[in-house]
């Protein structure tokens, strides 16, 4: 089997799991027509605060940021990307940015996630291998009944994907060795990373996560140890 010696599957969330983009959309529409930006696309707007994610966290990758997490990173980006849309921030209530800043806890799995995880489980240790906080992943597990063994996140590890630390203390606080956990994720690069620190490596394409427009991530550019067409394929390839 192609995952002989593996005892946990581990999975990025943010496109792998859930659809971001879709969600973060359909709650910034009625947002978005409040504060007078209703001719915004709700997508552009999920598309746009989402392009500062990965900028937010290489200031703490990089050193220049002491480690922050992921809540507050999206919060400040949101306050960051409100003027692109005609929006002064300073004109929202916090407590209206912080309730929408939420909408990264509810997002929708993917139609095949939760029963393709149910049958992950009944062999594997299932938990997230996220930038996201606990308590993010504790609250979109439970409103999507998402079956996780554990919940990790990106403050045990202290460190953001796709830094070394983010894979190796994953599977310190798992006491496996790094063979022993394989990664299921939509994105090449993050799998690149998993397996240069021993890792093995599952690829499960999203071709929508980010629109239909989507150039990134449809194949597999390397050889990884699976590749499935979504979650109940990659359980029945390995025979669940």
């Amino acid at each position: 089997m192609a995952l002989d010696g593996v005892r946990a599957l581990v999975f990025d969330v943010f496109g792998t799991v859930v659809d971001w983009r879709s969600g973060v959309a359909r709650e910034a529409e009625p947002f978005l027509k409040r504060h007078g930006a209703g001719s915004a696309i709700p997508t552009a707007f999920a598309d746009a605060w989402r392009r500062r994610y990965s900028p937010a966290m290489e200031e703490v990758r990089s050193g220049r940021r002491p480690f922050t997490r992921l809540d507050v990173l999206h919060r400040e980006n949101l306050e960051a990307v409100l003027p692109e849309f005609g929006i002064d921030p300073a004109s929202v209530p916090a407590s209206e940015l912080d309730e929408l800043n939420l909408a990264w806890h509810r997002l929708e799995p993917w139609p095949d996630a939760v029963a393709g995880l149910t049958r992950l489980k009944a062999r594997y240790i299932i938990a997230p291998l996220s930038n996201g906080n606990i308590v993010l992943m504790l609250n979109m597990a439970k409103r999507s009944r998402i079956p996780w063994d554990a919940i990790l996140g990106a403050e045990v590890v202290q460190a953001y994907k796709p830094m070394p630390q983010a894979y190796l203390r994953t599977a310190d606080v798992l006491a496996m060795k790094p063979a022993e956990i394989c990664l299921v994720a939509a994105h090449n690069g993050d799998l690149a990373a998993a397996r240069a620190c021993g890792l093995r490596t599952a690829f499960v394409p999203r071709p929508t996560e980010h629109g239909l427009a989507q150039t990134t991530d449809l194949h597999p550019d390397q050889a990884w140890d699976l590749v499935a067409s979504d979650f109940i394929d990659l359980a029945e390839r390995l025979q669940l």
